[in-house]
């Protein structure tokens, strides 16, 4: 086989691959992310010669404390999830309810159906409450606010502990004071914001929790955060198109005309 037949053979190979990924990688991009909020440094490094920089995302620590049923539990008990956090308390009696009543909403919005008909899917979201009143918020007040509530026990924690360990997590971790709208008290954390963690327990969404709007554009970005990739795996495209039968067979069907063309060919020239 001549070069030129050689070279041709590796276009109707190749042309089929690079169009899938072309497509794939087109269309992923095509859907807007949540985006990141909270930058810890700026990583510099130097690649084929380049100045690359790597922007490092502030992961929120964990905390541990005592939800509803008296369990202790931490944030960093639920991988893999996305956690969706506010802030209340349970005898307040203006933003609060409709709070916990909008997140209540938000949870339903996730019931499935089939063999699990009107069961939570708790794989994918965990919600989080904390409230901003330990000293009256025992475990038993938070257990019969989230019941005055319908709160599905499953993937929904409401925490109770130390006044000044919450807050500090509001302000260090989840910087709630900078996306407020108005300022918010060191000490008493009155907020209307739904905080969004991905799956990595990075900042990536601030909501208005009383805006209906609001909370559904949440319930989207949950699904996109869901469905996004790991930038460490790109490689799985690779994998992916060798498992893509029908491409194979395209390229043995472009490989088998190939050949039989130049079979032709050489008897014709012959």
């Amino acid at each position: 086989m001549n070069k030129k037949a050689l070279l041709a053979l590796c276009i109707a190979v190749l042309i089929p691959v690079f169009c899938y990924m072309w497509l794939k990688e087109a269309s992923d991009g095509a859907v807007i992310m949540p985006r990141h909020f909270l930058m810890d440094t700026v990583m510099e490094s130097v690649k084929d010669g380049k100045q690359v920089s790597d922007t490092i995302w502030h992961k929120t620590a964990d905390i541990t404390l005592t939800n509803q049923l008296g369990d202790t539990v931490s944030l960093y008990d639920k991988p893999g999830k996305i956690i969706v956090i506010d802030y209340i308390f349970t005898h307040c009696r203006s933003i609060c309810p409709v709070l916990t009543r909008n997140m209540a909403k938000l949870q339903h919005s996730f019931i499935v159906g089939g063999e699990t008909r009107n069961k939570i899917d708790t794989s994918i979201v965990q919600f989080v409450s904390f409230t901003i009143d330990a000293k009256r918020d025992t475990v038993k007040a938070l257990k019969d606010y989230a019941d005055r509530f319908g709160v599905n026990h499953d993937n929904w924690w409401m925490l109770t502990g130390d006044d000044k360990k919450i807050a500090k997590f509001a302000f260090d971790e989840l910087k709630v004071d900078k996306f407020n709208e108005t300022p918010v008290d060191s000490d008493f954390v009155h907020t209307n914001l739904f905080v969004v963690l991905d799956k990595d327990y990075v900042v990536r969404g601030y909501y208005n929790g009383l805006d209906t709007i609001e909370v559904s554009k949440l319930a989207r970005d949950i699904g996109l955060l869901m469905l996004e990739k790991d930038k460490k795996k790109k490689s799985e495209v690779f994998i992916e198109i060798i498992g893509l039968k029908w491409l194979w067979l395209v390229i043995v069907i472009l490989v088998v005309f190939f050949v039989a063309y130049m079979s032709k060919r050489q008897k014709i020239n012959g």
